[in-house]
């Protein structure tokens, strides 16, 4: 499902040249579960946004469903994301003005969906949200922020879904909780789950663990921990 191949991605630092991801090599299987670890400025949520298709590589390339991304037009990158690809910040990302509902009705509406709205409702049912549909952002805790963002991700029913630190911003019960909604959901979806966290027990429910350091692959880890 993704695929890199000698991914690079340098940035301009102080006059000088940093390289934060440095000719990383990597394949994630359909239906799979995988999350990237290591330390501060690993390369983690780079590596996450270029696989995604948010940021472009300095070298290297990136396929997705078997499409090269990394070379495509910013309109045709665009459509492939709308299409194929969901992402969960760490900061939510809601439109303030837009209810729970709307906030995941978006997306179904820009992709032309039949029936977004009864799957929206679905969706935040199935995040315990389904009397706060009505709600706006700022009146949802930062733990029902975050399942509104997870129902908003899924709501295409994208191939690939991204997460940045999910529950980073969310106390240890409530982030539990939502890692429980986010593995349910995949499985229902068949959505292949690819995550960057800091948290041990979040990635020890993953198939398969991403370590980087320095912007390199420094080990990969297969299979869940019991």
């Amino acid at each position: 499902m993704l695929s890199c191949h000698q991914l690079t991605r340098r940035l301009a630092s102080g006059g000088h040249e940093l390289t934060v991801l440095d000719h990383v090599d990597l394949e994630i299987g359909a239906g799979e579960f995988a999350a990237i670890l290591g330390p501060s400025g690993s390369g983690k949520s780079t590596l996450l946004g270029l696989l995604a298709g948010l940021d472009r590589p300095s070298s290297g390339e990136v396929r997705l469903d078997g499409e090269r991304i990394d070379d495509l037009s910013e309109d045709a990158l665009s459509l492939l994301r709308r299409r194929k690809v969901g992402f969960v910040f760490q900061s939510f990302q809601l439109l303030s003005n837009l209810t729970a509902l709307e906030n995941v009705l978006l997306p179904l509406e820009l992709a032309g969906v039949r029936d977004a709205r009864e799957r929206a409702r679905v969706l935040l049912e199935q995040v315990g949200l389904a009397e706060r549909t009505h709600h706006y952002p700022a009146q949802l805790s930062g733990g029902e922020q975050q399942r509104v963002a997870l129902a908003r991700a899924f709501a295409p029913r994208p191939k690939v879904l991204f997460a940045d630190e999910p529950t980073g911003n969310l106390d240890a019960a409530t982030g539990a909780r939502v890692l429980e909604l986010l593995a349910g959901l995949r499985e229902r979806e068949g959505t292949t789950l690819v995550l960057v966290t800091h948290d041990r027990e979040v990635a020890r429910l993953a198939s398969r663990r991403i370590h980087l350091r320095a912007g390199k692959v420094d080990r990969i880890e297969e299979g869940a921990l019991a």
